[in-house]
């Protein structure tokens, strides 16, 4: 399920996003007594818990006017609609990301840090990865989040063409493998069948429907009968084979990603 952002109003998301104006301060109306009010903040911090524990297909103004105890009716005051609303969760939720990083001077290891900091946040909010990439919302935390990614990057004094291209590098690698660990979770609970099960079904059944598998795919079955076992470490070993398979991807792939960022460096005199 793919959700594109910036799909209501351009001025008045642009404006919640920003913060540039306020929808419903000015129409309280007063009464006998406190009223719990609403607000945009609210209602958006309810829209995130919603997603959250239930995911982006249940998400409605209705769901997220339950949580409130109000109605659908209610939030609009607030916000325009759904579309607008997707924005403004997509940006609040940014603002986790951390934007200072200690080791800001030593590049590999700030983009380490960072690396395994968005995954962490994917893997949070998944519905995040749901929202297309080829609409940006636009907003003022995803603005931060990759303006701290910039200036990790400033630290290995490569120009700015290339550092706009290893922007996008690093953030589509980071996003597919927390794409594929929110995918393995779901899954299990969507097929009430294990990672495990799954595989062993299918491919016991490999070498009896293709018996001439290694004839036909000849680098494929060496690379698997050649790749040593990897040392044991409890708490990867614990996860499903498709979670674990995911998470060391990103461990070798952000290694040879960094590497090559060396070699880039090293290659232009940079440093």
């Amino acid at each position: 399920m793919v959700v594109f952002a910036g799909q209501g109003d351009a001025r008045r998301s642009m404006s919640l996003l920003w913060r540039a104006e306020q929808p419903g301060q000015s129409r309280r109306t007063p009464g006998p007594g406190p009223r719990p009010g609403l607000s945009v903040d609210a209602i958006v911090t309810a829209a995130i818990t919603v997603a959250d524990e239930a995911g982006m297909a249940a998400l409605s103004m209705r769901a997220v006017g339950e949580r409130l105890s109000r109605t659908a009716m209610a939030l609009y005051t607030y916000v325009p609609g759904k579309s607008e609303l997707l924005d403004l969760m997509y940006d609040a939720v940014h603002a986790e990301l951390p934007t200072q990083y200690a080791d800001v001077d030593n590049w590999r290891t700030g983009l380490t840090d960072w690396a395994r900091d968005t995954l962490s946040f994917h893997l949070r909010h998944p519905w995040v990865l749901q929202v297309s990439q080829a609409r940006p919302v636009l907003g003022p935390h995803e603005y931060a989040a990759l303006d701290t990614l910039v200036r990790l990057l400033n630290g290995t004094g490569l120009d700015a063409p290339l550092l706009r291209r290893l922007v996008g590098t690093l953030t589509h690698f980071v996003r597919g493998c927390a794409g594929t660990v929110a995918e393995a979770r779901q899954a299990a609970a969507v097929t009430g069948e294990s990672d495990e099960e799954w595989w062993f079904a299918r491919s016991a059944l490999l070498g009896e429907v293709a018996p001439d598998f290694a004839d036909r795919y000849p680098s494929l079955s060496a690379m698997e009968s050649a790749a040593a076992p990897q040392p044991p470490t409890p708490d990867v070993d614990a996860l499903p084979y498709l979670e674990r398979e995911a998470r060391e991807t990103f461990t070798v792939g952000l290694d040879v990603l960094l590497d090559g960022i060396e070699a880039a460096i090293r290659r232009t005199g940079t440093h």
